[in-house]
């Protein structure tokens, strides 16, 4: 179901969140400098806390709340047409309060973008990852949410 969806294109600063994407591991970007451990989202070279350019990723949970969320209509882009309505989230992270992901509440990993009733879905809605290879080779393995409830 995610063939015909725009994906997104891993930059260098990026490309360890796909990677772990790939593994099944939810991690984000945190400085690596000894005096400061701030997570960062989305990556960057540099940290906006203490100036460092040493990183690292730490895994996460996988568990959020839903922090936002939107049903567009009618669909902005083509690609997306004949899954609206369809919902799109920013997601907090519970381990990390202040990273929030943007992606898609669905049933399940592989499910389509309108596999989840917009009814059901409520600011403060605790998710959890799961992530779908997706693109015609399965080259980039896209965040998930399914409703915890």
């Amino acid at each position: 179901m995610t063939d015909s969806l725009l994906l997104p294109v891993p930059d260098e600063d990026g490309a360890p969140f796909w990677e772990y994407a790939a593994r099944g591991e939810l991690r984000v970007q945190a400085c690596a400098a000894p005096a400061c451990g701030a997570l960062r989202f989305p990556p960057r070279p540099c940290c906006p806390h203490c100036g460092s350019f040493a990183s690292t990723w730490r895994e996460t949970s996988g568990r959020g709340r839903v922090w936002s969320y939107v049903v567009p209509h009618p669909p902005l882009l083509p690609a997306y047409a004949e899954q609206a309505p369809y919902n799109a989230v920013l997601v907090e992270l519970v381990d990390a309060p202040h990273i929030r992901l943007a992606g898609n509440v669905v049933a399940s990993a592989d499910a389509p973008l309108n596999s989840v009733d917009p009814a059901r879905l409520r600011i403060g809605a605790p998710v959890r990852a799961v992530f779908c290879p997706a693109g015609p080779d399965g080259s980039v393995t896209l965040v998930r949410w399914l409703l915890e409830r």
